[in-house]
């Protein structure tokens, strides 16, 4: 495949914000594709629409308030420019100091927007957050190309406060999509950042396959880490599971402040990962110099207390101490090896596999099912198309790196890229019917902790329930939730603000009145027409009116509306005026919900045949098993004490494949004990 030129690149990814917009609000949809790149790569943890300019210099398109007394400001440079243009010094410090202006009026009290505005919002929290504030990072989005005579951009201080500027232009976007996994990985220069390497011990143990060493890191090393890097430090799926938890241990912290010699002793230390690294031999022994894409995998509690204690509590780490196993995995492995490493090594906060990681079952399967099975055509014609499920960052991509141009077509005809959606693109259309719009409203890494926690359990509980069934069911949700932010940024009432919220409550609310009711929305209907029709469009716009008028108006006390929908008051308020809403909406609207027996009796159904489709898929594995790796697994396994005597009577049935056959049950357990004997380390190869 020839190399995508900058400009190719941008012509495309202009293509793909119009499919978006409404003409109207193409500068949301051009915000709303690059914040969902920053957070898909944990550059950011979340964003919030914000468009604010200024006749006085002042300009913010965004913001985030993180858990590390940290606030983004993001500042778009965007006209929707026809052609690939460059972005030069002099156009880049006017738009930073346009969003400076906008932060120091905000914390000086210049400000006074209209109450009902998102920046008002914005203003009230940074006046209210002051004390907390240590941080604040300027992010420069432009969709022109940065010149080349611009190097680095130095912190400073704003208000006393530490500011940092990152500059995302076309270009840097086409490098993060291009490149495999779609990120940036992190690019550690202890020299530079330190001015000293890091001491550590090689433990290699006879392996070629990967480097190992032995590290008592400095924990000022690791809380200045932590300051500098911290979404993109710890490995995405740590980081999503420790979000839904509190941020500092309470055991970890107590150790800090009142025995700090102890804490190498008490601490049950770090296991990290990195792609490259460099180091050097000294007089004092080996030094690590470098890393790249260094992630903690397992130690993510305690690195981040060691960084909130010293803050929060003027701790002085200077005595304390965290051994740490660093594993180098090349790329090559990354995507298998990192997320076993993760799960195997956390004890302190356990990581279930099943509710993270993209190689777990359901995600599998939910990748198989947008392979395998082709979506209606959209009225008025003839092409049939597939949804894809990227159910690991950047497959998408991967797909057509080695394809021709003329197979590239044909992979965009049959995947267009309006039908790629992410594992946490589907924990927003799950949990705003299934679980809470709360956690929606909580940033797109939060909700989907929540959803992972939910989908494990139920996994667990019943696997048959995640069916071909469920997975049409997503679809038409995504489609639902694609077609209500098209349908609110169209209203004459949306004056650009708090669209997500809207979006996740006023689905929440059709959920509700339907269900009310004892009716659910007919998702076959839209599974088949692969759109929304004009009935459910009228009553989503009533209802996302209805949504907007009440949560624009958070009670007394709460000046940020962001923050009130984050609140379980807020979901509460407004399911006491459901029935009020429901009111609103006419007899064709109710005559095109469906029973909710209906959908349950289709539920069972779908549950039934994938029992059986699981036994099909269970006795292909086993037929394409050698007869001699079952032999291994008996014996070996057998030698370990590890096999029941049920165990050993199929192991010796599936020894005399094909003179004898296992039954579909029979074919299951001798999966569970194929996958078992991988665990346990017994090599069949």
């Amino acid at each position: 495949m020839t190399e995508q030129t900058t400009e190719e690149f941008f012509h495309d990814f202009r293509q793909e914000m119009l499919a978006e917009a409404d003409s109207t609000f193409q500068l949301e949809a051009f915000m709303e594709i690059v914040s969902g790149e920053l957070i898909e790569t944990g550059f950011i943890e979340g964003f919030e629409h914000c468009p604010f300019k200024a006749p006085r210099g002042m300009r913010v398109d965004g913001y985030w308030f993180n858990d590390e007394g940290a606030v983004d400001i993001f500042i778009a440079d965007f006209d929707c420019r026809r052609d690939l243009q460059t972005l030069t010094k002099t156009e880049m410090d006017a738009a930073f100091r346009r969003g400076v202006n906008f932060f120091e009026a905000s914390l000086k009290g210049a400000l006074e927007p209209d109450v009902t505005t998102p920046e008002y919002g914005l203003v009230r929290q940074l006046m209210d957050r002051r004390p907390l504030l240590q941080q604040v990072n300027f992010f420069l989005v432009s969709e022109r190309v940065l010149s080349d005579r611009i190097q680095a951009l130095p912190d400073n201080e704003v208000s006393g406060i530490r500011a940092t500027y990152h500059i995302w232009d076309i270009a840097r976007f086409q490098r993060q999509r291009s490149s495999r996994g779609h990120k940036e990985a992190l690019d550690i220069d202890f020299m530079k950042v330190f001015g000293h390497g890091i001491k550590c011990l090689p433990a290699n143990l006879g392996s070629d396959s990967y480097q190992s060493y032995l590290i008592v890191m400095p924990a000022t090393v690791l809380a200045k880490l932590y300051q500098e890097y911290s979404a993109r430090l710890l490995e995405q799926n740590v980081r999503t599971f420790l979000q839904a938890r509190a941020q500092v241990n309470k055991g970890i912290r107590a150790t800090i402040m009142n025995e700090p010699r102890m804490f190498f002793a008490y601490n049950n230390g770090i296991t990290a990962t990195a792609q490259g690294v460099e180091t050097v031999l000294t007089d004092g022994g080996l030094e690590i110099r470098r890393l790249t894409d260094l992630q903690i995998v397992n130690g993510g509690q305690t690195t981040a207390s060691l960084f909130h204690t010293q803050r929060k509590d003027k701790a002085d780490l200077s005595d304390i101490f965290v051994q740490m196993k660093l594993s180098v995995i090349d790329s090559e492995q990354s995507e298998m090896v990192v997320p076993r490493i993760s799960e195997y090594a956390n004890t302190q906060n356990r990581v279930n596999a099943a509710d993270f990681f993209s190689n777990h079952p359901f995600h599998v399967r939910m990748a198989e099912f947008s392979r395998r099975i082709w979506a209606p055509a959209l009225q008025g014609t003839q092409r049939e198309t597939k949804w894809f499920y990227e159910r690991a960052r950047g497959q998408y991509i991967d797909a057509q790196s080695k394809l021709s141009q003329a197979e590239q077509k044909r992979f965009k005809a049959e995947y267009p890229k309006t039908q790629m959606f992410t594992k946490t693109d589907l924990a927003k259309f799950e949990n705003v019917f299934d679980d809470h719009p709360r956690w929606v409203n909580l940033g797109s890494q939060k909700n989907f902790a929540r959803y992972a926690a939910r989908i494990g359990k139920e996994w667990d509980k019943s696997a048959d329930s995640f069916n071909e069934f469920y997975y049409k069911r997503a679809i038409a949700r995504g489609i639902l939730f694609r077609a209500t932010e098209k349908l609110v940024s169209a209203q004459p009432w949306y004056n650009g603000g708090y669209r997500a919220n809207i979006v996740a409550y006023t689905l929440s609310m059709l959920g509700k009145i339907a269900a009310d009711r004892k009716l659910s929305v007919d998702y076959q209907r839209i599974w088949n027409a692969q759109a929304v029709d004009e009935t459910l469009s009228g009553a989503l716009a009533v209802i996302a009116k209805a949504v907007s008028d009440d949560i624009t108006q958070p009670p007394a006390g709460i000046s940020n509306i962001s923050e009130w929908c984050k609140k379980e008051g807020c979901w509460g308020r407004l399911s006491e005026r459901s029935s009020h809403i429901a009111d609103l909406l006419d007899d064709a609207f109710w005559s095109g919900l469906i029973s909710a027996d209906n959908n349950r009796e289709e539920a069972k159904t779908a549950r039934q045949t994938q029992k059986i489709d699981n036994g099909i898929e269970a006795q292909r594995r086993v037929f394409d098993t050698p007869a001699a790796h079952w032999s291994k697994i008996l014996r070996e396994a057998g030698l370990r004490k590890l096999l029941t005597p049920k165990d050993i009577g199929i192991l010796k049935i599936a020894e005399q494949i094909p003179a004898k056959v296992p039954t579909e049950r029979q074919s299951a357990v001798l999966v569970q004990l194929l996958d078992r004997a991988q665990q346990e380390g017994i090599l069949l190869d």
